[in-house]
């Protein structure tokens, strides 16, 4: 019999701020693959266990294009005509046309160019932990150190100037953030678009030393660079600094887990990729079948809409012995934090590196951290914010 789901769970139980929404662990406990129907009334699919999300983000007949995907879970946009991904925003396309914008950064985002900004990483966090210190106690973890060591990274990669950040940052949370009006939405999308029209004139005209500068060395015109600085850096400040915030909150609950951290620095690497699994702050993905296709003994009919449920198949028990819980020393690894397939995150090993360096930091500079006020005050982000996180993460320690 087919398991069906007349609306996407997103709500979390309370007291569980780190599990995914109890009825969307339910779906998959009945079937790795549900009918779901979408607010628009159609029919699609949820896909919530490990090994089918897995194969639905590597297969090609499914597609990421912008234009095809007409339904959303929660909204009913009515028949608005949905337009292709503006130039440059390739998470939203398909090949040829996304690997003609991710081919010229894969170079740019190796394993050994990242590890060389190591050194820079830990000068930023050392700073921001400096301010925190001198500051004394209480502290908001978010603003003091999660949002902001991601925010420098990302922006020096592509050379934004540091006088611009926080107008930068400010705009791009208000994309990612889930509360916003459409106005205001409307209006910081509008912002953060002249701004990096100014920027990438500024970089064809004058290059410095940073990713932007080198694309403009390549075939993408104006536009498609903008379209790609759009990408990078709503992806590299929003999704790491939830992971930092969220993480930190999640070692604060598991003290057993955070005294092991701490009592041993080689257990940071796995650490790290231990939060993404059991976090996975990028919730979802969104995929449209092309053609009818055969998945997990169902059939996918062309032009019906999937939701694959990362957070559920990163706590799908065939995949992972006690997925529920927090184990810094889980050997399990492979993980679908950061998708899977052509999609699969550009900027994780950047993003590897800002945990490993902020976690090992912070557990040792502060060994007294605890939240400030009891967890169930600690303010989430709307479980229909595109990366999951928290508000602020009041915390303090013995000054």
């Amino acid at each position: 019999m087919e398991h069906a789901v007349k609306r996407l769970p997103t709500e979390r139980r309370p007291g569980c701020p780190f599990d995914p929404p109890k009825e969307l662990i339910e779906a998959r406990d009945q079937s790795p693959i549900s009918r779901l129907t979408f607010a628009d009334g159609h029919q699609g699919w949820l896909i919530t266990g490990y090994d089918l999300v897995r194969a639905a983000l590597a297969d090609r007949r499914l597609s990421s294009r912008k234009e095809l995907l007409r339904h959303h879970p929660l909204i009913d946009f009515g028949d608005i005509e949905v337009p292709p991904a503006p130039p440059g925003e390739f998470l939203l396309m398909d090949d040829p046309q996304h690997s003609r914008y991710r081919k010229p950064l894969v170079g740019k985002f190796t394993v050994r160019r990242m590890r060389l900004l190591t050194e820079r990483v830990e000068q930023v966090t050392a700073e921001h932990l400096d301010a925190m210190a001198n500051a004394g106690p209480p502290a908001d973890l978010v603003t003091a150190l999660a949002k902001p060591i991601p925010a420098v990274m990302i922006c020096e990669l592509l050379g934004v100037p540091y006088g611009d950040r926080d107008l930068f940052q400010g705009n791009v949370g208000k994309f990612m953030s889930g509360e916003t009006s459409d106005e205001d939405l409307i209006a910081a999308y509008a912002a953060v678009q002249t701004y990096l029209a100014e920027l990438v004139a500024a970089k064809r005209a004058h290059p410095t030393d940073d990713v932007l500068s080198d694309l403009t060395d390549t075939d993408l015109t104006d536009e498609e660079l903008k379209g790609v600085a759009l990408i990078l850096l709503a992806a590299g400040l929003d999704t790491t600094a939830n992971m930092l915030a969220l993480g930190t909150f999640a070692l604060l609950q598991n003290p057993a887990q955070l005294a092991a951290l701490r009592a041993d620095p080689a257990l940071v690497e796995n650490a790290v990729e231990e939060l993404l699994r059991y976090l996975s702050v990028a919730q979802h993905s969104v995929r449209v079948a092309l053609e009818d296709i055969e998945l997990g003994g169902r059939t996918i009919s062309a032009g019906e809409m999937l939701i694959l449920a990362l957070a559920t198949a990163n706590r799908d028990p065939e995949r992972f012995t006690d997925p529920h819980t927090l184990n810094l020393r889980r050997q399990q690894g492979g993980h679908v934090a950061f998708s899977h397939g052509i999609h699969q995150c550009l900027g994780q090993q950047l993003a590897r590196i800002e945990m490993r360096v902020v976690f090992s930091a912070l557990v040792n500079r502060f060994p007294t951290l605890r939240l400030a006020v009891p967890a169930e005050e600690v303010a989430l982000r709307p479980e229909t914010a595109d990366i999951y996180g928290v508000k602020s993460l009041p915390v303090t320690w013995d000054a």
